[in-house]
C-alpha cells in the first residue's frame, strides 16, 4: 500500500463512530444546570488566578530548564476546537524538540508515524525532550493552559482540546461534543487515558460521558482524581 492510500485509508475511519443512545438504567450523576454553570465558571476564574500567581516564578524555572535541554522557545501554541466549534491556540511549555511537528517523520518510524496521525500521541515518543518527558509524566507542561481558563476558552475540568480533525472521531455525536466547554483535566484523563483510544472507540464513550453527566458531582471526583494521577506519574 501506498503512503497516499494509507492515508486515505486513516481519514476514513474518522466519523465511522456511531455513539449509542443515552441509558437512563447506567447509574451516573445527574447533568447540571444554569447554577452549576454558574458555580463553575466562578471556579474556573478563582482557581486558575491562584495557580497563575503561585506558580509563576516556578514555571520560569521550568522553562530556564527546557531552553537549556532543548533549544528553541519554552512555550508553544497549539490550535484546538473549543465551544461549539470555535478555533482556540492553548498554552504549553514545550515538551519536544522545535520541529517535532512540523518534520515528525525525521524522529518516527512508519508504525510511529501512523499511531501518531490518528491518535496524537505516540509510545515512547522519540521527539520529548529529557526535560520534557518529566514534565509530561506530571503534567507541569500544561500549566501555562490556566492562562486559556481565565480567557474563557477553556475551563479547568472539561473533554481534552482535540484538532478539527480528531472532532469528527465523534462521528453522529460531533455535535454534542462540542456542546462543552474543554478542560485542563478531565474524565478520560483519569480514567483510561492510554488503554482508551480513537481507535477502539472507548476514547469517545469517556468524553461523551462527561459531556451527558457534567455536575458539580462528576467536577469533584475528577478533581480528585487529577492530583491522584499526577502524583502516579501518570
Amino acid at each position: 500500500m501506498s503512503e497516499e492510500q494509507a492515508t486515505r485509508s486513516r481519514v476514513a475511519k474518522r466519523g465511522d463512530f456511531c455513539v449509542p443512545p443515552p441509558d437512563d438504567t447506567v447509574p451516573a450523576p445527574k447533568p447540571g444546570g444554569a447554577g452549576y454553570r454558574f458555580v463553575k465558571r466562578l471556579f474556573d476564574i478563582v482557581f486558575s488566578a491562584v495557580v497563575c500567581a503561585v506558580l509563576a516564578l516556578p514555571v520560569a524555572v521550568l522553562c530556564l530548564f527546557v531552553v537549556l535541554d532543548s533549544p528553541g522557545a519554552p512555550f508553544f501554541r497549539q490550535e484546538r476546537i473549543g465551544l461549539n466549534g470555535k478555533k482556540i491556540r492553548i498554552w504549553k511549555i514545550r515538551t519536544m524538540v522545535t520541529d517535532a511537528h512540523t518534520n515528525p517523520q525525521r524522529y518516527m518510524t512508519p508504525e510511529q508515524l501512523e499511531q501518531w496521525e490518528r491518535e496524537q500521541k505516540v509510545d515512547d515518543d522519540p521527539r520529548i525532550t529529557r526535560i520534557g518527558r518529566f514534565l509530561r509524566n506530571t503534567s507541569l507542561d500544561e500549566l501555562p493552559q490556566f492562562l486559556n481558563v481565565l480567557t474563557g476558552d477553556l475551563s479547568v475540568i472539561g473533554p481534552r482540546p482535540v484538532t478539527i480533525e480528531e472532532t469528527y472521531e465523534f462521528g453522529n455525536a460531533r455535535d454534542e461534543f462540542l456542546s462543552v466547554k474543554p478542560g485542563i483535566t478531565g474524565w478520560w484523563q483519569v480514567t483510561e487515558r492510554n488503554n482508551a483510544t480513537w481507535e477502539n472507540g472507548d476514547r469517545q464513550m469517556l468524553e461523551l460521558f462527561y459531556v451527558r453527566h457534567a455536575s458539580l458531582a462528576l467536577d469533584m471526583r475528577i478533581f480528585v482524581r487529577t492530583f491522584k494521577a499526577m502524583g502516579r506519574g501518570q
